[in-house]
């Protein structure tokens, strides 16, 4: 099967917070062409107008649609609407949880075999544990990221490192091409990624946010 993430290859995550001075569709295509001149093979990007921003830079793009919900943890593409409007600006890949916590939207399984079969593109399942990748490759997904873990409440506390072990375990058990994402903030991390079974890696902080690497050193050289 012709795959649009080639193996062995860095994903970008081109994204940034309301509250972030670089938050804006431009700015988020500037970061696209640069991850694209310094190699990255894709583009992970927020909502209908990033993901059209970041096309630009003729590179696969992941779309993801963040709708927040109160009372509810699911925010990632959570229905068939936010998915839809990311395939019109553009996206190629669609992420979304497919965790099996309470959401407003549609189930993980209906939303992976309608975007497969009525959008046409290829699906990027987030998941936080193994039973969640187990349960993502036999929905269709074309990926199976680790994206989550470590950020779900029971896979919570956020460990300071990536949680190599899960994709280990994955390429173990699936056939289903492994992206290792969440806390890959070295090169030295994304290689022992691929290295335990990965096919591809997700980059976003320790590339495209320079506040939180500011925050970093200043920690790291103020000792605070």
């Amino acid at each position: 099967m012709s795959l649009l993430l080639p193996k062995g290859g860095l994903v970008v995550s081109c994204q940034a917070r309301a509250d972030n001075p670089l938050h804006g569709a431009h700015f988020m295509g500037a970061m696209a062409l640069a991850a694209r001149d310094g190699g990255a093979v894709g583009i992970r990007a927020n909502g209908p107008d990033d993901v059209a921003a970041v096309k630009a830079a003729g590179l696969p793009v992941i779309g993801i649609h963040k709708v927040m919900s109160d009372g509810y943890d699911v925010y990632i593409t959570p229905d068939f609407a936010s998915a839809e409007a990311l395939v019109k600006a553009g996206a190629d890949i669609i992420a979304l949880d497919c965790t099996p916590r309470p959401r407003i939207g549609d189930a993980p399984a209906a939303m992976v075999r309608r975007i497969r079969e009525e959008l046409g593109v290829e699906v990027f399942a987030d998941i936080s544990t193994l039973d969640e990748g187990l349960a993502a490759a036999d929905m269709g997904a074309t990926y199976v990221s680790t994206t989550l873990s470590g950020y779900t409440s029971y896979t919570m506390p956020k460990p300071v490192e990536p949680d190599l072990a899960l994709v280990e375990q994955l390429a173990k058990r699936i056939t289903v091409p492994i992206v290792a994402e969440g806390r890959y903030n070295t090169p030295e991390l994304a290689r022992a990624a691929l290295d335990a079974g990965a096919h591809a890696v997700v980059v976003g902080t320790m590339i495209t946010n320079p506040r939180e690497i500011t925050r970093m050193f200043v920690r790291q050289v103020m000792g605070s």
